[in-house]
């Protein structure tokens, strides 16, 4: 008589976090830089339809990496979240950290519950209003919070991406610094020039009155970092 497969949890919980790994290894990476105008967000996206990097409600920003499908239905989760509890509530209670923490729990129970976990990593980032600190989060694939201060990454190249910025970052960069250097940041961990057409942009603006989030245009973009051929 055969003998039943058996896997121990310790394995089946490495063998989940190194599937999760190699779905997100193979994503586009993303940076989160604060700067003196708020917070920059720069993804390398060749796709003009397909966003990483999306507003979720007031002076709130999320950026996705890894599965587009799975990271497009949390988002669309998180502005539910967002919508519901400012409702229900009042909009100062819908915060990035009440945020991250939801999304937190539903991507930890996925992993611990669900045969296959979700492939994606995830940011949540939130401007601070008058003398109040950004917040930015960063969610991994097994639920797991990172609080990140000046910079963060996510993606294939987080960890590189993070090596080059702990170098380079300054606190109060200006936003034009600080766009050149995700560039050169995201160039670094490919070894390859980035035209401005393939970059995702968008500012949580400090000095922008109403709506405070904004997407930069290919012409924009191509001024800022300098790529003459855009």
């Amino acid at each position: 008589m055969a003998l039943p497969f058996y896997v121990s949890p310790e394995q089946m919980m490495q063998d989940k976090a190194e599937y999760a790994r190699k779905g997100i290894a193979k994503g586009k990476s993303i940076i989160a830089l604060e700067n003196a105008q708020g917070i920059l967000l720069v993804a390398e996206n060749p796709s003009s339809s397909l966003n990483k990097i999306s507003e979720i409600y007031d002076l709130i920003a999320f950026a996705g990496a890894g599965k587009y499908s799975e990271f497009e239905n949390l988002r669309k989760a998180g502005i539910r979240y967002a919508d519901l509890k400012g409702y229900a509530y009042s909009r100062e209670d819908v915060t990035a950290r009440s945020l991250a923490n939801a999304y937190s729990q539903t991507i930890g129970n996925i992993f611990s519950q669900e045969m296959k976990p979700l492939e994606v990593e995830i940011l949540v980032v939130e401007m601070g209003e008058a003398d109040a600190r950004n917040e930015m989060y960063r969610i991994a694939f097994d639920g797991s919070i990172m609080d990140e201060q000046g910079f963060a990454a996510i993606g294939g190249q987080a960890d590189e991406l993070k090596a080059y910025l702990k170098d380079k970052y300054q606190e109060g960069i200006p936003l034009e610094g600080s766009l050149r250097l995700a560039t050169k940041a995201l160039e670094a961990s490919t070894s390859q020039k980035i035209r401005a057409e393939n970059l995702e942009v968008a500012l949580l603006d400090k000095h922008r009155s109403g709506r405070h989030f904004r997407r930069f245009e290919t012409t924009e973009l191509a001024r800022l970092v300098g790529d003459a051929e855009g």
